[in-house]
C-alpha cells in the first residue's frame, strides 16, 4: 500500500513541478515624484499569466540598496490580480527619503546619480499550488533630481 501512496506523491510532485508558471521581469525604473518627505521612483515589472483566467497578486515587496545598504523597502499589498493569457504591465512605488540621499553623498558627488540594486519579490495565489512569490532583481544607475527639479513641481 505504501509504495502506491509513494507512486501518486512522485507523480502530483512531477506534474505540479511541469505546470506553466507565470513570468516576471523588472523592465524600467525612474524618477517618478519629488516632494518634501523624498524621492519617488517607479519600477515597472512585467508579468506574462500563461493561464485563461485572472490571478490574484497577493503583494508586491521591494529593497532598493545602494553601495551594500538598503535605502529603501517596503511592500504593496493587494496590488490587484493578473489578465488572463496577457501580460500586465505593474507599477511600483519605491520611496527613498531625503535623509537617505545625504548619506550616500561620496556615490553622489561622483556623477549625480546612485548605482542601485533593486530586488523585487512577486507574491501571486495559484490555485492548488497556493502562493508563489518570483524573485526578481536588477542594477542600475538612477539620476538625481537637480535643483530646477525641486522647484517646477
Amino acid at each position: 500500500m505504501s509504495h502506491l501512496v509513494d507512486k501518486a506523491k512522485n507523480f502530483v510532485a512531477e506534474k505540479v513541478a511541469n505546470i506553466k508558471k507565470p513570468e516576471a521581469s523588472l523592465t524600467d525604473v525612474d524618477m517618478k515624484d519629488v516632494s518634501r518627505e523624498g524621492i519617488t521612483y517607479g519600477a515597472k515589472v512585467s508579468v506574462i499569466n500563461p493561464y485563461g483566467t485572472a490571478i490574484p497578486i497577493c503583494e508586491i515587496s521591494y529593497i532598493l540598496k545602494s553601495a551594500g545598504r538598503v535605502i529603501a523597502s517596503g511592500t504593496m499589498p493587494d496590488p490587484g490580480s493578473l489578465k488572463g493569457n496577457e501580460t500586465t504591465i505593474l507599477n511600483v512605488p519605491v520611496k527613498v527619503p531625503h535623509s537617505v540621499l545625504g548619506s550616500l553623498v561620496r556615490d553622489i558627488g561622483a556623477d549625480w546619480d546612485i548605482d542601485y540594486e533593486l530586488e523585487v519579490g512577486l507574491t501571486i495565489d495559484l490555485p492548488v499550488i497556493g502562493n508563489l512569490t518570483i524573485p526578481l532583481s536588477t542594477k542600475g544607475e538612477i539620476k538625481l533630481p537637480t535643483i530646477s527639479d525641486l522647484f517646477t513641481k
